[in-house]
């Protein structure tokens, strides 16, 4: 029991790895937050279980590409430090990887998602709520600087 539940130690390390040295996997997670937020806070939209669960899926299929394309790049990277074709080609190969999933997951969300009403009742409530307009522009800056502010810290220790 020790062994199984060190392992969740193992994979907790490899996830915070991820949202401490790759912009991608913070861009990621900040969609998925936001989306779900305005899904489960507000009701902009009418979404079946179905749907939400779908969209909850692709999210963590993304995540789960986004590591998966870290470890291999940090694999090839350990493996040869010179330039190779084919270590280039493994690690393009699991950045296309990540890539189509968010492409589908984009095209689905917009599928799921695209309810005019939805979007007039956002702005409506936007521009009678000035306060949750301030805390949503505030948010958004935060947001930026969790994407971009570890990046930084990164080229400064190189």
């Amino acid at each position: 029991m020790k062994k199984f539940l060190k392992g969740f130690t193992y994979a907790g390390k490899g996830i915070f790895y991820c949202f401490a040295h790759e912009m991608n996997m913070r861009v990621h997670l900040c969609f998925t937050v936001y989306m779900f937020c305005f899904l489960g806070l507000y009701d902009f939209f009418e979404i079946s279980k179905a749907e939400y669960g779908v969209l909850l899926a692709l999210c963590a299929l993304v995540l789960s590409l986004e590591a998966v394309n870290t470890a291999i790049e940090r694999v090839v990277d350990l493996a040869t430090t010179e330039h190779n074709p084919i270590a280039g080609a493994a690690k393009d190969a699991a950045a296309g990887a990540v890539l189509i999933a968010v492409i589908f997951s984009v095209i689905a969300g917009i599928v799921i998602m695209y309810q005019p009403a939805a979007f007039r009742k956002m702005f409506e409530y936007y521009t009678e709520h000035i306060g949750s307009l301030v805390v949503l522009v505030i948010s958004l800056v935060l947001s930026v600087c969790f994407v971009l502010i570890p990046q930084r810290m990164q080229k400064k220790e190189k």
